[in-house]
């Protein structure tokens, strides 16, 4: 949904796709990936304002703790929530834009070092499936670009599109509030 409401970032990366891998292919594959630097951008983006997994495993506190001002005991479950982090204004210029140019000159990466960005946890709870999961997102984006173009239907030109997000998010607002 994200590349179709936003055309110039869907062109930029079929462009890429295309002119990188020519326009003979039957199939693209694992190894096509390497050679797409603004396809992974574009996945990191698209990782960051939809992260699979919106609130992350809980974790539980060792000892008792502050946290801006809140005191939580001992053995308190506590959950990490990856989707409020991904659009804080504080780690993130225009939080809710898509823009994959952002990722251009930066080392953040998905792999759960930069927690201003962890859509699959990080340390020991990292996603055991994190390796899996971005195959599969990126070669299910890869082959839907290379052999298909996208586009709104002319009488939902400029509507607001669903991701199917919508109960996951308004959890998402209930327990951020």
């Amino acid at each position: 949904a994200e590349m179709i409401r936003n055309p110039r970032v869907m062109k930029k990366v079929q462009d890429e796709i295309r002119t990188t891998l020519g326009d003979k292919k039957e199939r693209v594959t694992e190894e096509d990936l390497s050679k797409l630097h603004y396809f992974k951008l574009m996945v990191k983006e698209v990782l960051r304002l939809h992260p699979p997994a919106p609130l992350l495993l809980p974790r539980e506190t060792l000892s008792d703790i502050k946290i801006q001002g809140y005191d939580i005991p001992a053995k308190t479950q506590i959950f990490i929530n990856a989707y409020a982090i991904a659009r804080d204004p504080k780690y993130w210029e225009k939080p809710n834009e898509f823009n994959p140019d952002r990722f251009e000159d930066s080392s953040i990466d998905y792999k759960g070092l930069n927690f201003e960005f962890i859509p699959f946890g990080s340390g020991r709870r990292i996603c055991p499936g994190i390796a899996l999961g971005i195959a599969i997102v990126e070669l299910g984006l890869l082959n839907l670009l290379y052999f298909f173009d996208w586009r709104l239907p002319e009488k939902e030109e400029g509507e607001e599109i669903s991701t199917g997000n919508e109960v996951a998010l308004d959890l998402v607002q209930v327990l951020c509030h």
